[in-house]
C-alpha cells in the first residue's frame, strides 16, 4: 500500500478528523525533518500489519506541511501503510490539546542518553535532521480511539522520548 498524506489547510473545519472511525491508533508526533520522529515512522510502518491484525488502523499526525513529507518518502524511496495527515497550522494539535515543551531542555529533559541511543538507531537506518518545520519544542501524544469514537486511551508525553513503546501500544488493543 502507498503512503497518502493530506493537509489540513485543505479541510478548515477539521474534517479530517472524520478518518477515525473503527479501532484507531492515532501518533501525534512532531515534523518529518526530526530525526527520531521520522525514525518512529519507520518503526510504525514495519509493525503496521500488527496492528491491522488486531483490527486497528493507524495514522500519524505532524506538524510538517505536505510537501516536506512527501518529498522525504520519495527521498528514501518510503511506501507507508498508512496515512501521514499533515498539520502545519496545528489546528489538530490545538483541538486535541497537544502542547509543547516549555523550553528546549524542557523537550530534552532527563532524557539525554535515551534521546541519543534512538537518535544513533536513526541514523543508522540512514536518517539525518531535516528542515526544521513550525515549533521545534512540540512534544508528541498517543490517542487509541474505540469503535464508537470514543477515546480508549491518551498519552500526552512529558519529554520528547515520554511515549508508549509499540509493543505496549499492542497489548492496549
Amino acid at each position: 500500500m502507498t503512503s497518502f498524506c493530506f493537509s489540513t489547510n485543505k479541510h478548515d473545519d477539521l474534517e479530517s478528523l472524520s478518518i477515525l472511525k473503527g479501532k484507531t491508533v492515532f501518533w501525534v508526533l512532531r515534523y518529518i525533518g526530526c530525526t527520531v520522529c521520522r525514525y518512529d515512522v519507520k518503526l510504525i510502518a514495519e509493525r503496521c500489519q500488527e496492528f491491522r491484525d488486531k483490527n486497528a488502523q493507524v495514522y500519524v499526525l505532524m506538524q510538517s506541511d505536505r510537501t516536506h513529507v512527501l518529498n522525504d518518502l520519495a527521498k528514501t524511496d518510503t511506501q507507508l501503510p498508512f496515512e501521514i495527515i499533515t498539520d502545519p497550522e496545528m489546528k489538530i494539535y490545538e483541538l486535541l490539546s497537544v502542547e509543547p515543551a516549555e523550553s528546549m531542555e524542557k523537550l530534552a529533559e532527563g532524557v539525554g542518553e535515551a534521546l541519543r541511543e534512538k537518535a544513533k538507531l536513526a541514523r543508522k537506518a540512514g536518517f539525518s535532521h531535516g528542515d526544521y518545520e513550525s515549533n521545534e519544542q512540540q512534544l508528541p501524544a498517543l490517542f487509541i480511539v474505540n469503535e464508537d469514537g470514543s477515546v480508549a486511551y491518551a498519552h500526552y508525553a512529558k519529554n520528547i522520548m515520554d511515549m508508549p513503546s509499540l509493543d505496549e501500544v499492542l497489548e492496549m488493543l
